[in-house]
């Protein structure tokens, strides 16, 4: 048996918060791996399509990146959710759980000469705080606005007057 150079390809490991993307990834480079040792193309070149190339497709929906700060006079929640509008976001108190919901909804539909693609992926999350002791719950408010949700929990007063700096002296 004749020893071919066989070409190798770098792909980028997928980002680790897509499980889905990840596996297609690695499913992907198992199959290059396979059809170059028989001679054959990779599957985006055989089909010359730009619609199986994995950094275009993602099924996952996934759980928000949340901050949480905390200032003076509140406690700052913000939570990025591009894509989403006001309407597709619910915000509740229940108990001492802080609780943020939220649907995605995507459609996509691709239309030419040699082919057509239309997908849709559908996903809703939810994130649940447990609520720090001192939060005025009547005053919370939720602003929204460029894909990021700003929740502000205030202290109550009675909070406010707890805290006290200690000062920290050299040995």
């Amino acid at each position: 048996m004749a020893n071919v150079p066989v070409e190798v390809k770098k792909t980028p490991p997928a980002p680790v918060s897509d499980p889905w993307r990840a596996f297609r990834t690695d499913l992907d480079r198992l199959f290059d791996r396979v059809t170059d040792k028989m001679g054959f193309p990779s599957l985006p070149r055989l089909f010359g399509g730009p619609w199986l190339a994995p950094s275009d497709v993602s099924v996952s929906i996934a759980v928000p990146a949340v901050d949480v700060t905390e200032a003076d006079g509140a406690y700052r929640v913000t939570a990025e959710l591009p894509g989403l509008s006001e309407k597709d976001i619910e915000v509740s108190v229940s108990g001492d759980m802080l609780v943020l919901r939220g649907e995605k909804r995507q459609e996509k539909e691709e239309k030419a000469a040699n082919y057509y693609l239309s997908e849709r992926s559908y996903g809703s999350f939810q994130r649940s705080f447990t609520l720090p002791d001192g939060v005025d719950r009547d005053k919370i408010s939720a602003e929204f606005g460029k894909g990021v949700l700003t929740l502000t929990l205030p202290k109550t007063a009675e909070a406010k007057k707890q805290d006290k700096k200690i000062e920290v002296k050299a040995a």
